[in-house]
Parts: C-alpha cells; sequence; structure tokens
C-alpha cells in the first residue's frame, strides 16, 4: 500500500501546483501596493511593493468610473478598465473592474478574449445581447439578452462578447479575475497584427478570397 500512496501524492501535488499557477498568487501580507520605482520596493509577480508602512488611501481609490464614456468609434463601445496600472493597491490580490458603455442600435464590445481571467457582467442600463464560445471541438454558444440587474458569467479564456440591442444607450460594469486580465480582441489580432499575417495563411483559414483578407487587413490598419 506504500508504494501507492507515493506516487498518488507525487499526482495530488503537481494538480495543485498547476490550479494554483492558473491564476494571480494568493497574497502572504495584507497588501502589495504596486510602484514603479525600484529604489522603494522589493519586486513581486511584475511590479514593485511600495513599503507597506507608505501606503495611504490613494493606493487604493480611484473615481469617476460614474461618467460615460465616449462610443463614437468603429465598434460603439468604450472599456474603461481598472486593474493594476490605475488603483496600484490591486497588486496581489487577483482582481479588477471595467466599465463599458455601449451606443445605441448596436454598440459592440466585439469578440474578445481574456487570457488571465474570468468575468462577471452586470447590467446596470440597457439591453445586451451577450454570449461566449466553448472550446474546440464542439464551440457552442452560449448566449443569453440581458436586461438591467441581470448577471452573466465568462469562463477564464473563452471568446465573449456583448451587443447593445436597444435605441437607448447602455452601461455594463465588469468584474475580472486578475489584477491585469489582458484582452485579446479577435479581429484586431488576426487581421491587424504586426507585420500582418501572411493573407493567403488566412485565406485558407477563413475559407475567403485573399483580396476579402487583404480589404480586412487594410481596414484594421496593418501595412506591409
Amino acid at each position: 500500500m506504500k508504494s501507492v500512496h507515493v506516487p498518488l501524492a507525487f499526482v495530488l501535488f503537481a494538480l495543485a501546483s498547476s490550479l494554483a499557477s492558473a491564476y494571480d498568487p494568493s497574497p502572504l501580507q495584507d497588501f502589495c501596493v504596486a510602484i514603479n520605482d525600484p529604489t522603494l520596493g522589493i519586486f513581486v509577480n511584475g511590479k514593485f511593493c511600495k513599503d507597506p508602512n507608505h501606503a495611504t488611501p490613494d493606493d487604493f481609490f480611484f473615481t469617476g468610473l460614474n461618467i460615460p464614456r465616449d462610443t463614437n468609434n468603429q465598434v460603439g463601445s468604450n472599456v474603461t478598465l481598472l486593474n493594476v496600472d490605475q488603483i496600484p493597491g490591486l497588486n496581489t490580490i487577483g482582481i479588477s473592474l471595467a466599465r463599458i458603455d455601449y451606443a445605441p442600435n448596436g454598440g459592440e464590445n466585439p469578440p474578445h478574449t481574456h487570457p488571465r481571467a474570468s468575468e462577471i457582467l452586470f447590467v446596470q442600463e440597457g439591453t445586451l445581447y451577450v454570449g461566449f464560445v466553448t472550446s474546440n471541438p464542439n464551440n457552442t454558444l452560449f448566449s443569453k439578452i440581458l436586461y438591467p440587474g441581470d448577471v452573466f458569467v465568462f469562463p477564464i479564456g473563452m471568446i465573449h462578447f456583448q451587443v447593445n440591442i436597444a435605441k437607448t444607450a447602455a452601461v455594463a460594469f465588469a468584474g475580472l479575475s486578475s489584477q491585469n486580465p489582458g484582452v485579446i480582441t479577435i479581429a484586431n489580432a488576426v487581421f491587424g497584427s504586426t507585420p500582418p499575417i501572411n493573407p493567403y495563411a488566412l485565406a485558407r483559414a477563413f475559407q475567403l478570397d485573399v483580396d476579402v483578407v487583404e480589404d480586412l487587413q487594410a481596414r484594421f490598419g496593418t501595412k506591409d
């Protein structure tokens, strides 16, 4: 029986280690306020930490998230992300917050993914069509129409989107399970990379004519 316990212990340890490394590290102190000056702190997970004795309430504070943002752009939305760069006190805590403003009649937070965070979305104003798509091979769409007071969850890494289907502006707030969740907007990444991806490769992948791919790359601003 002892010979079984040893390998099992290693398996459990490996599993615990892999789960622990999938998310932001848990803090081992009250807080670790991020600071950009290396002479005034110690380096922890991408940021230097301020001496706790020098921390102030402003390190944990942000104001103005109630102010509507400009949605006069190509996609008709504006995301205001509050991560560790805006609120230094978020460092090592593993959370962030975003306000999303949507223009009327189709303002969209286009398909994107957060490589380091799950997301929970709360609708404050408007009517949103939202959803996410699961990984291969099923690529199943999970979608809902949300109204004020509704909440929807997007699992980590899943491609997801939100579209305002009402005639009035919409506002939502999102909590994310990382101090720096990252974002990959699918169309921008694929058709707007620098340098551009060879259009013949994209034509095969998307089953499009090469001239269509080149037009899309031109729209997203890539240059040879």
